[in-house]
């Protein structure tokens, strides 16, 4: 599978965890997971507020191609 995001590099980056955006987005833990390993993308919607969240553009949480 296509590396399509860097929600885990920023999550590292600011030392946080899975756990904690998982609770912070109202998901489960291993659907962050997913997310994290790029199994599986998250929604535009929840992309922006995983970006407001980790005070970051959106940008920066997409893989440049």
């Amino acid at each position: 599978m296509a590396k399509l995001n860097c929600i885990k590099a920023v999550l590292a980056e600011q030392e946080k965890t899975g756990k904690w955006l998982a609770e912070q987005v109202g998901k489960s833990a291993c659907t962050v997971s997913k997310w994290c390993s790029n199994s599986v993308q998250p929604d535009l919607n929840t992309l922006d507020q995983i970006a407001n969240l980790l005070d970051v553009n959106i940008k920066d949480l997409l893989v440049d191609k």
